[in-house]
């Protein structure tokens, strides 16, 4: 799966510090850092960037691009700082925060057809997020379709089926599965994306990590192409790689349905297999799912 690193994000208070004063030497500790980690792509995450947000997304970008080679996700709704940042890209950038809204539509996507640009676009239209995979699809659809007229083929689309946390709706983290096994057939060449810690919002901290490593082996069967992900998890890097094999058979057991007997297991090894349970919805999440016989 491509890994796009989310460690440089404005709500982050030595990022925004770091913006305020100009000062570059944190946010290129950042970039090389998560570069050395292994992702293959840095998201640049301004958030809406109100306030001086070109000039900010203009010095940000030509920071990153001094200490890190890889290719940017450029993370904002503010399509005036994005195209600033677009027009400094030293390499073919994504454009981050896209929808079916109809503003985007109109302020976003013109900007991928002009730089050559990848661009995510969410499942997200003027209605809201759509409840199930068939909503999905159908609202994406009609944002693809609009895509392809402006010039924009599939394969520099990347959609954003927005996941939701698990700690708030666990039927809609099963229902992202199934929109995502289903977007080959609906869109061939389009790719697939999520921001993967989102999945965990909500969760204490010390059950982020094994709710998002989890959750990648699981969509990453189902066909998903890329996940937004902490560039420091070093556990999660590693099963990317394909270093953790057991680990990912025991949870497509559990996807499979297959009685596992846990007694059997390490205890990394049950909290996998208790924390796919939860997320398929066999089990009722709580905060204490690991606590569980």
């Amino acid at each position: 799966m491509i890994l796009i690193g989310e460690n440089i994000n404005i709500m982050v208070k030595v990022i925004s510090k770091a913006l305020e004063e100009r000062n570059p030497e944190p946010i290129q500790k950042l970039a090389i850092a998560q570069t050395e980690a292994g992702v293959d792509f840095l998201d640049l995450n301004l958030g809406p960037a109100r306030k001086d947000g070109e000039a900010q997304m203009e010095w940000l970008v030509r920071t990153v691009q001094e200490a890190s080679t890889l290719p940017l996700s450029l993370d904002t709704t503010n399509p005036v700082a994005m195209e600033a940042g677009l027009a400094i890209c030293r390499d073919k950038a994504l454009i981050n925060s896209a929808s079916g809204k109809q503003e985007s539509i109109e302020k976003m996507l013109p900007l991928a057809q002009k730089y050559s640009a990848g661009v995510i676009i969410s499942v997200l239209n003027d209605e809201g997020i759509p409840s199930d995979a068939a909503g999905r699809a159908e609202s994406i659809m009609e944002t693809i379709s609009t895509a392809n007229e402006l010039g924009i083929s599939n394969e520099d689309i990347w959609v954003d089926p927005i996941l939701l946390p698990v700690s708030v709706d666990q039927q809609q983290v099963v229902e992202y599965m199934e929109f995502v096994k289903m977007l080959a057939d609906l869109a061939p060449g389009v790719k697939s994306t999520v921001g993967l810690s989102n999945l965990s919002n909500g969760t204490p901290g010390e059950l982020r990590g094994i709710l998002n490593r989890t959750y990648m082996i699981m969509i990453g069967r189902c066909g998903q192409y890329s996940a937004i992900v902490d560039a420091f998890d070093k556990e999660l890097i590693s099963i990317n790689k394909g270093e953790m094999t057991g680990i990912t058979e025991l949870v497509h057991k559990v996807m499979d349905g297959e009685d596992i007997d846990t007694a059997s297991l390490s205890s990394k090894e049950r909290d996998y297999v208790k924390t796919a349970a939860v997320i398929m919805g066999k089990v009722l999440y709580s905060h204490s799912w690991l606590e569980l016989d």
